[in-house]
């Protein structure tokens, strides 16, 4: 996934089914509707579709992102497109797990519930060769994405469980199954934040009830690379093969809500062919 990299963090239409709230906070079969779901890196590219996609479903979006201006405009364009939608956004550096901490009790303390954290934090880091990787790279890689990851799982771990429909979602690479000579240190970050995401979805299965399903899911979402419209107007030459479309990316996060937390739970979905 081919995000840009900055210093510090974060990076249509249509109905996903999950848990409807009611009056007295409990959930039955429905949609989106009365879900909360936040969003991390929601101020790069797939962020703003994610935004969009989530809040088209009749989701509350919490959106996060270490750059207030990018959030803001994000946060703006969501509810533009989406009137009478609710769409807020904090700021937040994900690298501080005091401050993700209290972003995760906050979204949770104001809206009553947390059914959703989509993980959407990019950075991209390559050489020509391996023997020219500069291990800086894996520096700024593993806050990108590994730190970022293990502070938001650790934050929500519990406001998923506690939802009863839960869904944590990590956007990987397919470059964390078959690495190339050039992409060490970014290919070995996605792997290892597989790796912790997995890991988040055991202690979901191990806190199921007997013979019931586990609270939430966590799963791994894995693309070649991201495709924006801006990407298309700057090359039109170019057919981008294998990528996938932030705003069809957008709706591969909304649908997780639409199978049971047992069939998603420790999965990993390809949206783009496999290596």
């Amino acid at each position: 996934m081919n995000d840009a990299a900055g210093h510090g963090i974060m990076d249509p239409d249509g109905e996903a089914a999950i848990m409807d709230a009611t009056q007295d906070g409990t959930r039955t079969a429905g949609t989106l509707r009365g879900a909360v779901v936040a969003v991390a890196g929601a101020g790069g590219p797939a962020g703003q579709a994610a935004l969009r996609a989530l809040a088209a479903a009749g989701a509350t979006v919490a959106g996060a992102d270490a750059d207030a201006v990018r959030l803001a405009e994000a946060v703006a364009a969501a509810r533009e497109a989406r009137p009478g939608a609710t769409v807020t956004g904090a700021t937040v550096d994900l690298l501080d797990p005091d401050a993700t901490r209290d972003w995760a009790a906050r979204t949770e303390r104001e809206h009553g519930r947390v059914d959703g954290l989509v993980h959407l934090v990019g950075g991209w880091r390559g050489s020509r060769t391996f023997a020219a990787t500069d291990l800086a790279d894996w520096d700024l890689l593993h806050g990108l994405l590994i730190r970022t990851v293990q502070h938001t799982s650790l934050a929500f771990e519990a406001p998923l469980a506690r939802s009863g429909d839960g869904r944590f979602v990590l956007v990987s690479a397919a470059g964390a199954s078959r690495p190339t000579a050039g992409n060490a240190a970014y290919a070995a970050a996605k792997a290892a934040a597989e790796a912790w995401t997995l890991a988040l979805a055991d202690s979901f299965r191990k806190a199921a009830p007997p013979d019931g399903p586990p609270p939430a899911a966590a799963t791994v979402l894995v693309v070649k690379a991201l495709l924006t419209d801006a990407q298309r107007a700057e090359h039109p030459e170019r057919a981008f093969p294998g990528h996938t479309h932030v705003s069809d990316l957008a709706d591969a996060i909304a649908a997780q809500w639409s199978q049971p937390t047992a069939d998603v739970n420790g999965t990993r979905q390809w949206l783009t062919p496999r290596p």
